[in-house]
């Protein structure tokens, strides 16, 4: 088991694998389908420093925020798997999700040292590891809101790292 602890440097990032199982504490973004796209127009914008949180070596994990807890939502829907690469660009170093992602989005992810990890479902294991929630943006999405929590030891696998997937047949 690696343990990360966030904001991930580039040799952490780099030293990632396929298949290798991390923890990850520390302070991760949540964002899904609803918020993306909102994210990625504030950094086309150059207001993205407006969150008062820097995105280089962030963690982000596709999920809503919600009292039951978190757990992912699929990576390869539109909306998320479109913003991939450019949050990769402007310094997110780790995905988080679950389903196979194109080929396109995993060479993306390769050019920008950054990796996607596969999350399973697991809601109540997860709100367990979650110590503090703070809305940062957008609070009129609710639960799909950008949030920001504080994690200890979450679980994941690194499903795609250096131009390879886990999904690769």
């Amino acid at each position: 088991m690696i343990a990360l602890k966030t904001p991930i440097s580039e040799e952490a990032a780099a030293a990632l694998q396929v298949g290798d199982t991390v923890e990850i504490s520390g302070y991760i973004l949540c964002g899904r389908d609803a918020v993306l796209p909102k994210v990625l127009k504030m950094i086309e914008d150059g207001t993205v420093g407006e969150l008062g949180v820097d995105l280089r070596g962030q963690v982000i994990f596709h999920t809503a925020v919600s009292p039951a807890g978190v757990g992912p939502t699929s990576s390869n829907k539109l909306e998320i798997e479109s913003s991939i690469a450019p949050l990769s660009r402007a310094g997110i170093k780790l995905h988080l999700g679950k389903g196979e992602l194109h080929k396109e989005t995993i060479q993306a992810l390769d050019q920008y040292n950054a990796v996607y990890a596969v999350i399973p479902p697991v809601t109540a294991l997860l709100e367990a590891k979650t110590s503090e929630r703070k809305v940062l943006a957008f609070p009129e999405l609710g639960m799909e809101a950008l949030h920001l929590i504080k994690v200890d030891r979450y679980p994941a696998i690194i499903g795609a790292a250096h131009g390879r997937s886990i999904y690769e047949k």
